[in-house]
């Protein structure tokens, strides 16, 4: 299970989005469904086309990189961090290995 979260809101639209930090069991057991379920179609497609190429042998390899993926999208789409529970962002940032933009 993911070790924290990070509320993240967008400032033109004010749309909030939760990530998850750490592994993902939920794309373990559920593969390809949380990129769809989270809208986050990029990362969907990729993850179809590699567990095809791979004849699946990907679905062992996204669950511990995926949820740093999905913040890498929310962070380019000019989403910024509101809130973090669980942890504190400076050790979020030492995980995913890049400082996220903050809500002032």
């Amino acid at each position: 299970m993911a070790y924290a979260k990070v509320i993240f809101e967008h400032p033109v639209t004010k749309e909030t989005r939760e990530a998850p930090v750490g592994f993902s069991w939920t794309t373990l057991f559920l593969g390809l469904f949380v990129p769809i379920y989270r809208g986050d179609w990029k990362w969907a497609i990729i993850m179809f086309l590699a567990g095809s190429f791979t004849l699946g042998i990907s679905w062992i390899v996204f669950p511990f990189i995926y949820n740093k993926l999905y913040i890498k999208e929310l962070v380019k789409k000019g989403y910024q961090a509101k809130e973090v529970l669980d942890s504190n962002i400076e050790i979020i940032e030492n995980k995913i290995g890049f400082k996220l933009p903050r809500i002032t």
